[in-house]
């Protein structure tokens, strides 16, 4: 039989509504507009829940996070010109990250184009690097039609965000259309000659070495993958901010594939025989510049899963390339038999032993804040599901080095290194997860490109705790300055607020922390006030690294 497809009449903004609650969304970021008022007003009694964000880039990022952390795509929602350029940051995030996300600009109406109208952008030329698809909506009729195309592009292959602008008039517009219906989700599988492919490779290495990452993954496939991890005794690595993808305490993981990798994985990986790419695209951080593999042809035989087959063989010429995401892979690997005594069983245990030398904080350095006694006192009255965010600086080094990452979805953090993002996307884990702790990592001036969204977790009563390191500087910036420049210090020294005051004025709660001994108290402190909360932690410039000084990467140079 045919189906009957209903028919309904709507204005364009009531049909763009209604296809977001056709595709289960429950709750959209938003800076409001003039340009998509239309839509506003479809929200009012949608059920749908609107966060108001201070600024379009956080509110990019929160629907950026909201993608990472429920694998289904983050709806943000901006006005036409400087709204759509400010959330630019977030869609970069999205795009380098894989993550699902839809941006919705209002546009000028199709009477105005082509005359620079006021704000006007043509998104097609300005956007195109920035998402996977970007689609203008010229006839509100077909308005269930561009939706559905959205779902499905960022869902589909490497997931991605994808741009739909909305000209202002045809928002208002009543027409006849159909009405909206789920996308449906395109699922890659492994085939069995491949998977026995795989499974004859595995079996005839001698140092094999796994790196999981990308997007894609859900709860269970990361549990089923610890599974065949243990049975085949693998050591098992994770691309860079993919930590959660991998119990760091699993006897298996072999340590972070990322910036300032261990020198031992790195030496392990490139001496492996046989390199499982699984999800991962082992781009410039994961690769250290490129230097892991050998491009286009690595030393190492390679097995790379991914989704999308436009990446297999992008970089890397892969002896297996499976066009496979990696819940349907891990599922293809359940039938597999494990040998009953690896020959790479005492390797694995060796390079598990040495992740955990690498991930024990040291207990001093200078000045009267040591982050290495914090990080273990993090470690120990943390909840192993609190959900970390962080942006990007070198106070991130201490979170990636040094928490274990225990179970899945436990992580928000850009790979693309974009500043600014740690404290939209705890809102963004807040909002989405209530019942769960949530803590974003800063540094004082990755804060401050965002700290504006602050009042936004006040606003809807999220209690994330921030926990802000102020060293006073750009400190990657700055070491990286001393070590080509030393001693000529040009543009990385910063001038800050009191941030227990910008809490406090914020109607949040705030902590300084001007000792080592004195976190573990605010820490409390902030949890128990119920409120979100800033925690500043006064850290001396000079402990830039885990591992040297300010003054010794000026020495050295």
């Amino acid at each position: 039989m045919t189906p009957v497809i209903n028919r309904v009449k709507k204005t364009g903004g009531e049909l763009i509504v209604d296809a977001l609650k056709a595709n289960g969304v429950s709750q959209v970021s938003c800076v409001p507009g003039e340009s998509y008022l239309a839509v506003l007003d479809a929200l009012y009694e949608s059920g749908i829940d609107v966060v108001v964000c201070r600024q379009e880039g956080g509110a990019a990022m929160m629907a950026d996070s909201w993608g990472r952390l429920s694998g289904k795509p983050g709806i943000c929602m901006v006005t036409r010109g400087p709204g759509a350029t400010n959330a630019s940051a977030g869609l970069h995030v999205a795009k380098q990250d894989s993550i699902p996300m839809i941006l919705f600009v209002g546009q000028i109406g199709r009477d105005m184009k082509e005359r620079e109208a006021f704000q006007e952008v043509e998104y097609r030329r300005a956007f195109t690097e920035f998402a996977k698809w970007v689609g203008e909506i010229d006839d509100a009729r077909r308005i269930p039609e561009f939706v559905t195309r959205a779902f499905a592009v960022a869902t589909s292959g490497r997931p991605g965000p994808v741009v739909l602008t909305l000209p202002e008039d045809m928002l208002v517009e009543t027409v006849e259309a159909p009405a909206a219906l789920p996308y449906t989700p395109v699922e890659s599988h492994p085939g069995p000659s491949q998977i026995k492919a795989f499974d004859t490779m595995l079996r005839s290495a001698q140092q094999p070495m796994v790196i999981v990452g990308g997007t894609r993954w859900t709860e269970k496939s990361v549990e089923d993958f610890q599974d065949f991890a243990s049975r085949f005794k693998l050591p098992v690595g994770c691309s860079f901010r993919r930590q959660m993808l991998f119990d760091h305490l699993h006897p298996s993981y072999a340590g972070d594939v990322g910036i300032g990798i261990n020198p031992a994985l790195a030496k392990e990986i490139k001496e492996a025989d046989l390199l499982i790419l699984v999800g991962a695209r082992m781009s410039e951080m994961p690769s250290s510049g490129y230097t892991l593999l050998d491009i286009p042809y690595p030393k190492q035989k390679i097995v790379h899963v991914f989704p999308d087959p436009e990446e297999l063989g992008r970089l890397y010429r892969p002896d297996l390339a499976i066009c496979a995401a990696p819940t349907e892979f891990v599922e293809a690997l359940a039938g597999l038999e494990a040998p009953a005594v690896p020959i790479w069983a005492e390797r694995k245990s060796a390079m598990h032993d040495a992740y955990l030398k690498w991930s024990t904080p040291p207990e001093s350095g200078p000045g009267a804040v040591h982050m290495g006694p914090i990080m273990e006192w993090i470690e120990d009255n943390v909840p192993d599901d609190a959900i970390f965010t962080n942006g990007a600086g070198n106070y991130a080094t201490w979170l990636h080095r040094f928490h274990r990452f225990r179970k899945y979805n436990t992580q928000s953090a850009p790979t693309s290194g974009s500043m600014g993002y740690g404290l939209p996307a705890a809102v963004a884990a807040k909002k989405l997860y209530p019942e769960r702790e949530v803590v974003c990592f800063a540094g004082d001036g990755c804060f401050m490109m965002h700290g504006q969204e602050f009042i936004t977790a006040v606003r809807y009563g999220l209690p994330i705790i921030t926990v802000l390191v102020n060293n006073g500087i750009y400190g990657t910036i700055r070491m990286h300055q001393e070590r080509e420049y030393p001693g000529r210090v040009s543009g990385t020294d910063l001038v800050n607020p009191d941030f227990v005051a910008y809490a406090k004025a914020f109607g949040g709660h705030g902590e300084l922390v001007e000792r080592t001994e004195d976190f573990g108290p605010a820490y409390l402190r902030a949890r128990e006030s119920g409120m979100p909360a800033i925690i500043e932690v006064r850290l001396d410039p000079e402990a830039i690294t885990p591992a040297r000084t300010l003054t010794q990467i000026r020495d050295r140079s």
